[in-house]
């Protein structure tokens, strides 16, 4: 339970006003707890099984140089600016780079929509007891638009409902199997069964046959992603100074924990050659289980694994385009865009983002192995996302010569070291998006970087277009500077 700060002692009088409620403070535990249910995931875990023991360097290496820096640097720009990264960036590089940066984070979520429902399709395949479903990009494109569009016809109605279930969904479908598969796992080694992967210590690091053979890390920065949303509890802390520190470090270690002792459970169970992208986990479900003598098993545990990351789905549908709404509400879109329906839910935005999830899954047609359509998405997504980070540091770092009679509550020891690397991982991580990955087929190697900057510049430039050729008619009279705890700068920061 949250710390409370004990009410000051004294004599009530009959009559008195009431004295006031005491603050609800979060502890380093609480917060800690709070981020890696909100970061973990169990998508990413067959993609780095196929490396064995070598997954563990492949989780530190991202966590150390991009999860620390940013949960560093995002809790000083939150204890110094309500508002998110749309706010941030505006202070530090101004109006048109702040509206990017918020435009990037909504739309890398929508490219984050396929790869999702995506797992969904795969987990559903071993419900039905037809594990060849999960190789036709027909049945994987159809389970997508299907469960996204109903999906998005519930968020249409407005309410909360959906919200409150998201917490459920994480600990049914994520929570709930990460701790079964380490059970699992901690059994198959007990009981002397064969791993399916060597167990040296010299294994922990992976070989390296080039740099296409380091792509597949590019999608952990993508399973980190999401620390800059938490940041805003800081402020929630007793001492952010001393505390926040320590909950980044405690949650990085149980972020670490959830991804990679599931990821070895799976790689002891199943054939690196039998790995997919999207059923690794319900694969490695599957031996136990039958090993076991319970194969029905398998059938309920992806079924949970299915409902959970459907509720993360339902859950992010409205969220992330919220952001966006406020940013085209100050005139930064046009009114077409910031078309709300009876509920009061951002109907336009939403029908856009429905129909970039529609022309996504298409990519599992266009594309005949479903694993490298998968791979792709996440690389888009990445991709994406990477390059607000890359604002995100700078604007830190900006912010820090601009603005230093902003009072944080947290402030980063040896910022310009932290933004830095953060920065110089998120450019390396960006880059090696590029690369085609080995093992995967479907698309001709030099097609792939050709395919990944044409959709980036695609879903990346509208911000710059709709900033470019603003009217004045687009502003209903609405601004986020009340949004901001500091006070307005008194020079404009936009060249």
């Amino acid at each position: 339970m949250a710390a409370v700060t004990p009410p000051p002692a004294g004599r009530g009088t009959a009559g008195a006003a009431a004295a006031p409620r005491p603050r609800a403070y979060l502890s380093v535990f609480n917060l800690a707890v709070l981020t890696v249910v909100a970061v973990a995931s169990l998508r990413s875990l067959p993609t780095m099984s196929t490396y064995g023991l070598g997954s563990i360097t492949l989780y530190l290496v991202p966590a150390l140089f991009f999860l620390v820096p940013v949960a560093l640097v995002a809790a000083e720009l939150a204890t110094g600016w309500n508002g998110g990264v749309f706010v941030w960036v505006r202070e530090a590089m101004g109006a048109r780079w702040g509206f990017v940066a918020i435009w990037l984070q909504w739309i890398q979520n929508v490219v984050w929509f396929p790869v999702q429902l995506a797992f969904i399709a795969a987990s559903f395949t071993f419900v039905l007891a037809d594990q060849d479903l999960s190789g036709s990009g027909l049945y994987t494109a159809v389970v997508i638009v299907v469960l996204y569009w109903a999906s998005t016809a519930l968020t249409l109605r407005g309410g909360n409902l959906f919200a409150k279930v998201g917490s459920w969904g994480g600990l049914i479908g994520t929570i709930a199997p990460g701790v079964l598969l380490i059970v699992l796992g901690a059994c198959w080694l007990g009981t002397g069964e064969k791993s399916q992967v060597p167990l040296h210590w010299g294994d922990v690091v992976p070989p390296f046959t080039g740099f296409a053979s380091l792509v597949l890390i590019v999608s952990n920065f993508l399973a980190y992603a999401g620390m800059e949303v938490n940041a805003v509890h800081a402020t929630d802390m007793r001492a952010p100074g001393k505390g926040y520190p320590k909950a980044v470090f405690i949650a990085v270690a149980g972020i670490l924990g959830v991804f990679i002792l599931p990821t070895l459970a799976v790689a002891l169970a199943v054939p690196k050659g039998e790995l997919g992208l999207t059923t690794g986990i319900n694969l490695a479900f599957k031996v136990f289980f039958e090993h076991w003598g319970v194969p029905w098993a398998t059938a309920v545990v992806s079924a949970a694994i299915a409902v959970g990351a459907l509720a993360s789905v339902v859950t992010w549908i409205a969220g992330p385009s919220k952001g966006v709404l406020a940013a085209a509400e100050t005139g930064l879109m046009p009114p077409w865009m910031q078309k709300r329906n009876k509920a009061g839910v951002q109907q336009s935005i939403l029908l856009v983002q429905g129909l970039i999830v529609t022309a996504l899954a298409a990519l599992f047609i266009a594309i005949p192995n479903v694993s490298t359509a998968f791979f792709t998405l996440v690389d888009m997504a990445a991709a994406l996302y990477l390059i607000m980070y890359m604002l995100m540091f700078v604007s830190a770092l900006r912010l820090r010569g601009l603005r230093p009679d902003v009072v944080r509550a947290y402030r980063v020891p040896a910022i310009k070291l932290v933004a830095g690397i953060g920065f110089a991982a998120s450019a390396a991580a960006f880059a090696l998006g590029f690369v085609p990955p080995q093992g995967l087929s479907g698309i001709p190697p030099h097609l792939y970087p050709v395919m990944m900057l044409v959709v980036i510049v695609a879903l990346g430039t509208p911000p710059l277009l709709f900033y470019r050729f603003r009217r004045p008619g687009w502003n209903r009279g609405r601004r986020v500077d009340s949004d901001v705890t500091a006070p307005a700068p008194t020079t404009s920061t936009e060249g």
